[in-house]
């Protein structure tokens, strides 16, 4: 698979997401809405990658939206890595039980 070809998958990938997502947001399921919000960004963010790394087109197995980034050679500047930091705990706090209780608190209609 080509870099571009790996890039317009990352893409329709996130698109269906992002489908998810607006399904999720609408029906008040706000922690999982957030979790598959998460998922639309890395994805784009994984495009990039391939877009980006033509000798390197597969991005790293991880989910932090940061170091992504970086992978990307996408700058972020400080508010940005800030609000990129917080979408990292959409990630985290919905998959576990413990933490889901206090993010279903968190995790409401407001938007950023």
């Amino acid at each position: 698979m080509t870099n571009i070809e790996l890039m317009e998958h990352w893409i329709k990938s996130s698109d269906n997401d992002y489908k998810t997502m607006e399904t999720l947001y609408n029906a008040k399921d706000y922690t999982w809405s957030l979790f598959i919000g998460h998922l639309v960004i890395e994805k784009l963010i994984k495009a990039l990658c391939a877009k980006n790394n033509p000798e390197k087109p597969h991005a790293l197995k991880i989910h932090n939206l940061v170091s992504l980034s970086e992978d990307a050679k996408i700058s972020l500047d400080k508010e940005q890595k800030e609000i990129f930091i917080e979408f990292n705990s959409f990630n985290i706090n919905t998959r576990y039980d413990d933490y889901k209780d206090k993010f279903k608190q968190k995790a409401n209609r407001r938007i950023y």
